[in-house]
């Protein structure tokens, strides 16, 4: 028969327990920077993110794909005129229209129309 080794475990009242688990939880009290810190923000507000702007999106079978070539059209979902996804990190964030940049008439840009609030805020999408 197999012993239980948490038979010999010391039994730890709850204030015991409690007192381990908040200096566990607490902060040590150092001079070093902190994550909340003005200079941890810094280094956060620097991360790279991906953004990415969805003009649309089509489902095909992979017969069809594999027949698609050169000058062949991929119709999408969005119809021209509606607004655009603007996505960081794979997550909405705004919506746009499709606009040319003024310095430069050979790129596009998206000029914002709506942000996206938090998961579960917009109800209407």
């Amino acid at each position: 028969m197999s012993r239980n080794p948490f038979d010999d475990a010391p039994d730890l009242s709850a204030a015991h327990a409690d007192a381990l688990f908040a200096s566990a939880a607490a902060p040590a009290q150092t001079n070093e920077p902190t994550i909340g810190s003005g200079r941890n923000l810094d280094s956060v507000l620097r991360i790279p993110v991906l953004i990415q702007v969805v003009l649309g999106s089509a489902t095909m079978p992979v017969a069809n794909l594999m027949k698609l070539g050169r000058g062949a059209v991929v119709p999408l979902d969005h119809r021209v005129g509606e607004p655009v996804d603007i996505m960081v990190n794979g997550r909405v964030i705004a919506r746009g229209e499709v606009v040319v940049v003024e310095e430069d008439n050979s790129r596009f840009g998206v000029s914002l129309t709506e942000i996206v609030g938090p998961a579960g805020a917009d109800t209407h999408g």
